[in-house]
């Protein structure tokens, strides 16, 4: 039984992620998740009680990977600017390909038209990010005069922007070569030493490979 509610909890789920994706909260409707879910809307009151509650039942499931995208920021053995490029693909390749994680962006976008307190996904990453770049001001890696939290700041806000705008960025390029891109002209006010090509190389070797 537990598993039948799990099951239909999901696909309910995923539904409404793909929808929310593709027409936005206010334009998705209890009935559309449910002639796409093909589950009744009977069924979606029971598990969530309101499109808010299954609006924010989508954010958390992104947030819900986290932890797993953070792996790479615990290994002991690699320099912080490596961890954090390698979370920030991490990150960029989960806001692209992932239906959940991309619906939850643009919840997030769309907030204010939700009847709910949406959660923020920034507080974690802007956290990670000024740890990294705090360990890299302690090996004398990080350019003088770059305070760790304001630059955390800045960091998040710049990347979240370019991952949830690529789609209506010109030139047709790809998430992976957008970000590498990015990472080029970002190291260079960031590096002690400025050697952008080489950092993103190093760190881009320690990627996973693509499925």
């Amino acid at each position: 039984m537990q598993d039948r509610a799990h099951a239909t909890r999901k696909a309910l789920l995923e539904s409404a992620a793909h929808l929310f994706v593709e027409r936005g909260y206010a334009g998705t409707s209890v009935n559309d998740i449910s002639d796409h879910s093909g589950k009744t809307s009977g069924a979606i009151y029971f598990h969530y009680s309101s499109k808010e509650k299954l609006a924010l039942a989508v954010v958390r499931e992104q947030f819900s990977t986290w932890p797993q995208l953070a792996a790479p920021y615990a290994s002991p053995d690699m320099p912080p600017f490596e961890k954090l490029i390698v979370l920030s693909f991490g990150i960029a390749r989960s806001l692209n390909e992932d239906v959940v994680a991309r619906a939850g962006a643009r919840l997030w976008a769309e907030r204010r038209g939700i009847e709910a307190a949406v959660p923020t996904p920034f507080d974690a990453w802007a956290l990670s990010a000024t740890r990294l770049l705090a360990e890299a001001r302690t090996r004398g890696e990080l350019a003088p005069g770059v305070e760790p939290s304001a630059a955390a700041v800045t960091l998040v806000c710049a990347f979240y922007g370019l991952c949830t705008l690529a789609d209506d960025l010109p030139g047709g390029r790809d998430w992976r070569e957008r970000l590498d891109h990015w990472w080029l002209l970002i190291l260079k006010s960031l590096q002690a030493d400025p050697d952008p090509a080489a950092l993103l190389a190093r760190a881009r070797a320690r990627l996973p490979a693509q499925p």
